[in-house]
C-alpha cells in the first residue's frame, strides 16, 4: 500500500499503491510490538516501572495463587521483551492460537505452558507482548493508548488510529495499532535519533541502544537478502549486504527498517491479511520484505 524512504531526516521517496494513500492508517500488525517496547522504556524512565528485572507475576496478582509451574514466578520483564520468557509461539498448536484470539489474557499466564526455561530460548510469543502492554497499563494506571498519546504520540505529532483491545479493555501490545506510513517513519526516526524528537528526549538514549541490541541470534530463517536475523527488545535485526538493519515487522509486510549507518528509514505498509496465516499471505509478505532487503543490500556503505 505504501513505500517511504527517509534519508538524513528528509522524506526523499514516497509512493502509494492499490488501496494505500498518505492518509491511510494501516493496521501495522506486529510492528505494534516495537511501540509497546518503547512504552515500556518510557514507563521505566517515568518511574512507573522500577527495573526490567521486575517479575511478570507482580502485575498479575489475580493468578499468582494458581501458578503451578514455579518457573513462571521467575520470569522478568527483560525476558519478555527479548521473547525469552519460555512461552511458546501460538502458531505451534491450535489451542494456543485459540487462546490468543480469546481476548482474555491474564488467566493465560497460568493456563499456557512453558516450553523452555525462562531466559534460555527465543520463542516468538504474541501473548507475551500483550502481557507487556498490560504491565504498562497496570503500572502506570492508564490504558496503553492513553499512555502512548500522552508520552509518545502527541509529543511527536503522531495521530494514531484504532488500537484493538482485549475483553478487559487493554490495548493489544502485540498488534492492532493503526498508523499512517509517515507516522511509522516518525517512530523509526525516533530510534535513529537516539530517542530525540524536535529537541525533546522522548525515549532514553540508553533504552534505544538496549532495544536494538541482538539478544537472540538466528531468531528467524533468512528472508531473501535479510540474513543473520536476530531479536532485541521487540525489534528484529538482520544483515542486508554490507548493512546492519533493525526493523519492526508486522504480518502482511508492515516494516519500519532502520539503517543506522546511512541515517535511513524505509517504511512499507501492505495488506495485513487479518487472521490469514497461510501460504498466500506469506507469499505477499515475503515479496514486500525481499523488496526492502534487496534495496538496502544494494546501497553502498558511507
Amino acid at each position: 500500500y505504501g513505500l517511504l524512504v527517509v534519508k538524513n531526516g528528509h522524506l526523499v521517496a514516497e509512493k502509494y499503491f492499490n488501496e494505500g494513500s498518505v492518509d491511510q492508517k494501516a493496521r501495522i500488525q506486529s510492528a505494534t510490538k516495537s511501540v509497546t517496547s518503547a512504552l515500556v522504556g518510557i514507563a521505566l524512565d517515568r518511574g512507573c516501572l522500577s527495573s526490567v528485572d521486575q517479575r511478570m507475576v507482580e502485575f498479575f496478582p489475580e493468578v499468582v495463587g494458581q501458578i503451578t509451574d514455579p518457573r513462571k514466578q521467575q520470569i522478568t520483564i527483560r525476558e519478555m521483551l527479548q521473547m525469552r520468557a519460555g512461552y511458546p509461539s501460538e502458531e505451534t498448536h491450535p489451542d494456543l492460537w485459540e487462546g490468543l484470539l480469546s481476548g482474555r489474557y491474564p488467566q493465560l499466564v497460568e493456563e499456557f505452558p512453558l516450553t523452555a526455561d525462562p531466559g534460555t530460548e527465543f520463542q516468538y510469543s504474541n501473548l507475551t507482548s500483550n502481557w507487556l502492554g498490560i504491565i504498562v497499563d497496570r503500572a502506570c494506571g492508564m490504558h496503553l493508548r492513553a499512555y502512548a498519546e500522552q508520552n509518545l504520540f502527541s509529543p511527536m505529532g503522531i495521530e494514531a488510529g484504532e488500537w484493538g483491545t482485549d475483553w478487559d479493555g487493554h490495548n493489544n501490545g502485540c498488534g492492532d495499532l493503526h498508523l499512517t506510513a509517515r507516522d511509522m517513519a516518525r517512530f523509526g526516526l525516533l530510534y535513529l535519533n537516539q530517542g530525540q524528537h524536535g529537541g525533546e528526549q522522548i525515549l532514553p538514549a540508553g533504552w534505544v541502544q538496549d532495544s536494538l541490541r541482538t539478544y537472540s541470534e538466528d531468531a528467524w530463517d533468512n528472508i531473501g537478502r535479510f540474513h543473520d536475523i536476530g531479536y532485541g527488545y521487540q525489534w528484529w535485526s538482520a544483515r542486508a549486504g554490507d548493512q546492519h538493519v533493525n526493523f519492526a515487522w508486522g504480518h502482511g509486510g508492515q516494516l519500519i527498517a532502520l539503517v543506522d549507518e546511512l541515517d535511513m528509514v524505509v517504511v512499507t505498509t501492505a495488506d495485513p491479511f487479518w487472521l490469514e496465516h497461510n501460504d498466500e499471505s506469506w507469499k505477499h509478505e515475503k515479496a514486500t520484505i525481499c523488496l526492502v532487503a534487496d534495496f538496502i543490500a544494494s546501497l553502498p556503505s558511507e
